[in-house]
């Protein structure tokens, strides 16, 4: 349905959704910045109001079908590209989504990011990612979801480098921009390709059977492998997946709401988004269930060997994104996108848990954490089990529901490989999450001034009042997530009656948990023999294996095959070519136009000497040659 911009609460609440972070951001700029209080506030109200107007827009939606605003941007020939806003199920669950992470992460940022210098810059920046991500989710046209999504990366280049002081934040925020632009210029590149051959970008058109009337299924095929290059680069897929782990350079409220429960999302909600496009192509979509597959597996080996806590859950979140790919390339729209969902609130609650340790002791090394008796924070150390083991897939915590839907997709397929690469997640998944929680639950050897006995997770003396108040900032926001966890598994019916409309049968795979969750028991049980139990070494099995150990920590040697294409491609051929373009021919012809000007000049110089027997002389000439001139012609 298309209704007109007024007269209409609906758009309203639209407005209001995408709005306020925007003139949020605008105001924290020009007007507030000196008053980081005042930025606070400003950027929490609007995220909050962005909240109860997406939380209406979904209640709203559950009621009636979806809802299009559309306006006309631009018209050229027979195409016409439109902007608006696209309300159906899939739009306002991610709005939702993204609202209710922002929202929860500003007010932990509270506590996080007090007394840094540039409080304001971040909130300020914080808002222009929400209103960014926002306005990405409900976008009605591939155009208006492209300028939203480069909005994104520009908003997340500002956050990871925000520490803008230190060289490796200023690094990482280059390659995450970088290496996600690789994928942007594919799909920018598939978005003109549906628009030369379709003549139109509406993402309710471009979903219809309509393509495959104007299109071929070999054009189809290709345009999908397009857009999902900036899958790949956005939601750090195999072979660009190398990116997210060192974006944990940023502040950890930005690792939890851009690189675990939004940003790199927006990859597998473009993939939702698109979904009954994508489908069309049987290649193409074994060629994500590929890809998916091996970013899962590589992402969770190299979790296994890492001592940065952070960096953990980074390649957790790259591994995860896998399992979702792998559910959408398996056919299942709806075991995708509730894993997406799901893993929003865990995934958050792990990086968010993780920040309470880092902020008190300045480290990152589980190891560390666990030395100074880390534990003492009884509500992250809870929170941390809870979110480890709903990311492992424990029943009845929410990930345990999505990761059985993603395995019975699997297992519907013709190919009993991509359940056996599924089940390979469901054993190392729980194996590298629990290592860090074993790691730091039960430390072997505890620091002489963080005593076991010392329950207060805060300092005592004068500032102890302001300590507190800190600390339950960071606090709130983990209960809350805490209680979303414990939750959203039990809303799988529904929320399969609401994005699907029709629910998908039973695959008829009752063997698959008895089978799933021996493999989630394994996995578990070999991370409390070798980090949990009394005695235990905490040196993994893959990490007494030399060249197993360096194959992971050296990330595949990703990074180093990259190093080695930009020595040989980058440097020493596109460099060298334009290096000599610059100095012969650039430089060269300058310096040759300068010498004859030069030259020119000298011999001109001798016309004006001063002297004066030169001047009678010149005279003597011209005139010679003038009266020649006159008595031949």
């Amino acid at each position: 349905m298309v209704f007109s911009f007024f007269h209409d609460w609906t758009f309203v609440a639209a407005v209001l959704a995408v709005l306020p972070p925007f003139l949020s951001f605008l105001t924290i700029v020009v007007f507030a910045r000196p008053w980081p209080r005042l930025s606070a506030g400003l950027s929490i109200a609007a995220i909050s109001l962005s909240l109860v107007s997406a939380v209406s827009l979904l209640l709203l939606q559950w009621m009636r079908g979806p809802v299009t605003y559309m306006g006309t941007w631009l018209v050229s020939s027979n195409i016409r590209i439109p902007f608006g806003f696209l309300l159906d199920p899939t739009a306002l669950l991610m709005l939702t989504i993204v609202a209710v992470i922002a929202l929860l992460v500003q007010v932990y940022s509270l506590g996080y990011m007090e007394g840094d210098p540039g409080f304001s810059r971040y909130y300020a920046f914080q808002s222009l990612f929400a209103g960014a991500m926002l306005s990405l989710s409900i976008s009605s046209s591939m155009v208006q979801l492209y300028v939203f999504w480069e909005l994104v990366g520009l908003s997340s280049y500002l956050l990871i480098g925000f520490w803008y002081e230190k060289f490796s934040a200023t690094e990482a925020g280059k390659k995450a921009s970088v290496m996600t632009r690789l994928g942007d210029i594919c799909l920018f590149l598939g978005i003109l390709l549906v628009l030369l051959n379709f003549g139109n970008l509406n993402i309710q058109d471009l979903n219809s059977p309509r393509v495959a009337e104007r299109m071929s299924p070999t054009l189809i095929t290709f345009c999908a492998l397009l857009i999902f290059g900036g899958i790949v680069g956005k939601s750090a897929q195999f072979p660009l997946l190398t990116w997210l782990p060192d974006a944990m350079e940023g502040p950890t409220p930005v690792s939890a709401l851009l690189h675990s429960a939004t940003m790199v999302a927006a990859g597998a909600f473009l993939f939702a988004r698109l979904f009954p496009f994508m489908s069309q192509s049987a290649a193409a979509m074994t060629v994500f269930l590929s890809i998916g597959g091996i970013t899962m597996v590589l992402a969770s080996t190299m979790a296994i060997v890492e001592r940065d806590l952070k960096k953990v859950w980074a390649f957790s979140t790259v591994s995860q994104l896998g399992y979702m790919i792998m559910g959408l390339g398996a056919g299942s729209y709806f075991a995708g996108f509730f894993h997406l969902s799901t893993h929003a609130a865990f995934k958050a609650l792990l990086f968010l848990c993780s920040g309470v340790w880092i902020h008190y002791y300045e480290t990152n090394d589980m190891f560390e954490i666990a030395a100074r008796n880390g534990r003492r924070f009884k509500i992250p150390m809870t929170c941390m089990v809870l979110a480890a083991a709903s990311l492992s897939g424990v029943p009845p915590l929410s990930g345990f529901f999505s990761k059985e839907t993603i395995l019975d997709a699997l297992a519907s397929g013709h190919n009993p490989a991509w359940l056996l690469l599924g089940l390979a997640g469901a054993f190392l998944t729980p194996y590298y999450a629990f290592r860090a929680v074993f790691i730091i639950l039960f430390p072997k050897k505890i620091g002489k001034d963080e005593s076991v006995g010392q329950n207060s997770p805060v300092p005592s003396g004068p500032m102890a009042e302001r300590s507190r108040g800190i600390y339950w900032a960071m606090a709130a926001p983990l209960l809350i997530l805490a209680c979303i966890v414990l939750v959203l598994g039990f809303f799988k019916i529904p929320l399969e009656e609401f994005l699907t409309v029709q629910p998908i049968p039973p695959g008829g795979h009752e063997w698959l948990f008895y089978v799933s969750m021996a493999f989630v028991l394994s996995g578990l049980g070999l991370a409390w023999v070798e980090f949990g139990r009394r005695g235990a070494g905490q040196v993994g099995f893959f990490e007494r294996i030399a060249p197993l150990r360096a194959l992971f920590a050296e990330r595949w040697y990703l990074d180093h095959f990259y190093r080695l294409v930009l020595k040989l491609v980058v440097y020493k051929t596109f460099a060298n070519i334009t290096t000599r373009n610059d100095r012969q021919v650039i430089d060269g012809s300058i310096d040759a136009l300068c010498s004859s000007t030069v030259e020119t000049g000298g011999i001109l110089s001798r016309l004006q000497s001063g002297l004066v027997r030169y001047n009678f002389l010149v005279m003597f000439v011209t005139l010679a040659l003038l009266a020649l001139w006159g008595y031949f012609l």
